[in-house]
């Protein structure tokens, strides 16, 4: 029993001082910020590259919800609110023709879930811990988009173990890159991949 408490103990010293570390590393703005404007000018609608038509739906859900961990990231609260803006129109936006009985019900509670949550995260361009608390459930609901439909792409769950009091959150990301849209650029790098999705 002593042996598991030391090595608990341990493990959990270990965590925390690697993801403390990650917070004295810098992070070139200008290069976060391109990475922002490029997916802000994304041609949207313009398919995806799955030739599945039901994953094709989400690409501009799934790009302006990346929008908005970027800008999360860079603890720039306003281009979140922008982000989860759009991300609420493209959902309202998305075509259900095609969708079975079981997909039109799993859609409709994740629609309703996810436009809750981007409306919070729009609607406090001046309160970015916020807007952080919100996103946790919304990436939550994405996860299960990305599971339920597909998005034609790999995407990443990463997790961040000390976000909300260490119980922990994860987001979405492209790449297996970690920029903590949790944290933001007071640990910016603190996170691993947990899962590939498909």
């Amino acid at each position: 029993m002593k042996l598991l408490f030391i090595g608990v103990a341990a493990a959990s010293a270990i965590l925390f001082s690697a993801c403390n570390s990650n917070a004295d590393k810098t992070t070139d703005h200008s290069a976060m910020q391109h990475e922002m404007d490029t997916m802000k000018d994304m041609p949207m609608n313009s398919g995806s590259t799955s030739n599945n038509a039901t994953t094709s739906k989400f690409t501009e859900v799934f790009a302006h919800y990346q929008h908005l961990t970027f800008a999360l990231a860079n603890d720039d609260s306003k281009e979140a609110a922008n982000g989860a803006k759009s991300m609420g129109e493209a959902i309202a936006k998305v075509d259900k023709s095609g969708f079975t009985a079981d997909q039109q019900k799993s859609y409709a509670d994740l629609e309703a879930d996810m436009k809750e949550h981007t409306e919070h995260i729009t609607g406090n361009a001046n309160n970015i811990e916020h807007q952080r608390e919100h996103l946790e459930t919304l990436s939550k609901d994405m996860y299960d988009l990305t599971k339920t439909f597909g998005i034609g792409k790999p995407m990443y769950k990463i997790f961040c173990p000390m976000y909300n009091n260490d119980k922990g959150a994860y987001w979405l990301a492209e790449t297996k890159e970690v920029k903590n849209p949790y944290f933001g650029q007071k640990m910016l790098t603190c996170g691993e991949v947990q899962e590939e999705l498909k």
